[in-house]
Parts: structure tokens; sequence; C-alpha cells
């Protein structure tokens, strides 16, 4: 079976060890991002604003981190 040429490109977080841990992946989708349980890759995935999945990233990377 040949892959579509406009299927998402998973990429897991920089953090996972393949330890089996928790570990979510990342696709740019049209206008959107999806994000999904690398553990479930073929359950649901939700979607944001790449503006929305920048604030977050940039957050993570300065520390700022909620409970």
């Amino acid at each position: 079976m040949t892959p579509s040429l406009n299927a998402p490109r998973w990429r897991k977080s920089s953090h996972s060890n393949g330890t089996g841990g928790e570990c979510v992946e990342v696709a740019d989708l049209d206008a959107t991002v999806g994000i999904r349980d690398s553990k479930w890759p073929q359950g649901p995935h939700i979607t944001v604003r790449p503006s929305a999945w920048a604030g977050f990233v940039t957050g993570l990377r300065q520390g700022n981190r909620s409970s």
C-alpha cells in the first residue's frame, strides 16, 4: 500500500526515552497542529492553532509548567 502524499508526518517528542513512558507525537495538519498519544497512534488526536502550540512549547522551554 502506497502512503498518501498528504498523510501527516507525526514526530515523537524529543524528551521520549523509548522505555514505554508517556510520550506525545505532533504533526503539522494543514492549518492546525495535531497532538496524539504515541502509545495509541490509531486513537484520537487533538488539534490546536499553530500559535497556541508555539506558546505552549515556549512556556515549557521557559519552565512555566502548570500543576
